[in-house]
Formats: structure tokens, C-alpha cells, sequence
């Protein structure tokens, strides 16, 4: 995706989870300095139905790019069974567990995303989100 709208304020409101390309562009014309940052976002539910919306769950802002492969996404349902392990750059968790389709419900998740530059900290994330059948 691709945004090229320049502003005075280095506030970003209302952007969806994704990986994005800052540009900063110096007024006066003396160059530009590029920085890649990762928006990250938790979705509250998903509908896997077939339809090709909502039909898997996955965090979105994370890569490869930006994140080691050894990061974890774990899914538990509401009695701390884990039910599914993902990876970032996969296409998310469909809904089931050993090939059989799970309920409509509440599940929880566990993330541990590693930050390829080293000197950042790891993110550690934990919620729940709904998986709705319908």
C-alpha cells in the first residue's frame, strides 16, 4: 500500500495495522530520511465462513522484515488449552484444532514478537478475541 500525503505533524491517527514507509522530507529541500515501522494490530474477532472476510485470525503489522521467525503465536481456548500455533508471516489461525472445525467462542492469545534489530526489546502481548460461527 502505497500513501503519499505529506504533513507538518508527526502524528499518525486512524491507521490500520500494516508495515509502513515514513518518509521525512526536509523543507528547505536539504534530503530525506526513511525509517520502516510496523503497526500493530489485534483483531477483536473473525468469521471463518468461506467468505474470504475475516476467515482467519492473525496479527497484522508483522514480518519478517521486522520481526525473527522465532516469534511465537500461541492460541489457547478459555480453559488454557492451547489449540493453535502460528507464525508471523503464515496465513493465521482458521478456527480449528487436529482438522476439526472449533465452536463459536472466546480464545486467547499469547505473542512473543523478536525484533530482528537487536537492540529493540521483544513485544509480549496476551488477550482474547472471538471466533464467531454463523
Amino acid at each position: 500500500m502505497t500513501i503519499r500525503s505529506f504533513q507538518d505533524s508527526n502524528v499518525f491517527e486512524d491507521i490500520e495495522g500494516g508495515i509502513y514507509k515514513i518518509i521525512v522530507e526536509s523543507k528547505n529541500g536539504c534530503g530525506t530520511s526513511e525509517l520502516l515501522v510496523s503497526v500493530i494490530q489485534f483483531p477483536k474477532f473473525f468469521t471463518p465462513n468461506g467468505d474470504r472476510k475475516n476467515d482467519s485470525w492473525g496479527i497484522k503489522g508483522v514480518s519478517n522484515t521486522l520481526y525473527q521467525s522465532n516469534s511465537s503465536i500461541n492460541i489457547f481456548n478459555r480453559y488454557g488449552k492451547l489449540v493453535a500455533q502460528t507464525t508471523i508471516d503464515g496465513d493465521g489461525w482458521d478456527g480449528t484444532y487436529n482438522g476439526k472445525l472449533l465452536p463459536s467462542d472466546d480464545y486467547w492469545y499469547s505473542i512473543q514478537l523478536i525484533p530482528v534489530n537487536t537492540d529493540q526489546k521483544p513485544i509480549l502481548k496476551k488477550g482474547h478475541f472471538s471466533l464467531i460461527r454463523k
